[in-house]
């Protein structure tokens, strides 16, 4: 085979065609890279305008509950854990006194809705759903100790400033419900 003289370019056949598809091969996959990066940006840029709004949080009765005594008084997870594991305890011990005072209650209606009302049952009645709230009220400062005992004693006088919070939120919006109703004890 002889060789073509220097600085001139190859004559033979396959080396041309060579040349060609290789040349053609790089041209193609840079057409093909350039294409598939425009595709990824454009997608890209239309998920950042068209992103769906976030949705809100939803506040449920737990979550609620969860953080606030949580936050205030910076409670460790397994403080946290322990407290939800408390209020489990204390709300099924009690259910059962919650249903028999809705019992109580509605009977106590019933009766008071007769021609002549049993006076001496509805006392009876009376006195049982006292002595039912009184043991829903024993069983709640068992808890409150219980939950006290969670805490580290900073947090325990955190604790007692919320809860009488509360209680003293209870009382005054009681006492707002009392002066808002007229006289004649209807609304």
């Amino acid at each position: 085979m002889a060789y073509p003289p220097a600085g001139h370019p190859p004559h033979d056949f396959t080396d041309t065609m060579n040349f060609l598809t290789t040349k053609r091969l790089v041209t193609t996959a840079l057409i093909l890279l350039v294409i598939l990066n425009v595709t990824l940006l454009s997608v890209l840029w239309w998920q950042n305008i068209h992103a769906p709004a976030p949705r809100p949080v939803t506040l449920t009765r737990e979550v609620s509950r969860q953080i606030y005594f949580q936050l205030p008084l910076s409670l460790t997870r397994s403080q946290a854990a322990s407290f939800q594991e408390l209020r489990r305890q204390h709300f099924r011990k009690v259910r059962p006194q919650i249903q028999a005072i809705g019992s109580l209650k509605q009977q106590l209606v019933e009766e008071s809705f007769q021609e002549s009302p049993d006076t001496m049952k509805i006392t009876a009645l009376a006195t049982e759903l006292g002595n039912r709230q009184a043991e829903i009220e024993r069983e709640l400062a068992h808890h409150f100790h219980e939950l006290a005992m969670t805490c580290t004693p900073a947090q325990r006088d955190s604790l007692k400033t919320m809860l009488g919070e509360l209680a003293t939120r209870k009382i005054i919006m009681h006492q707002e419900h009392w002066k808002s109703t007229p006289a004649g004890g209807t609304r």
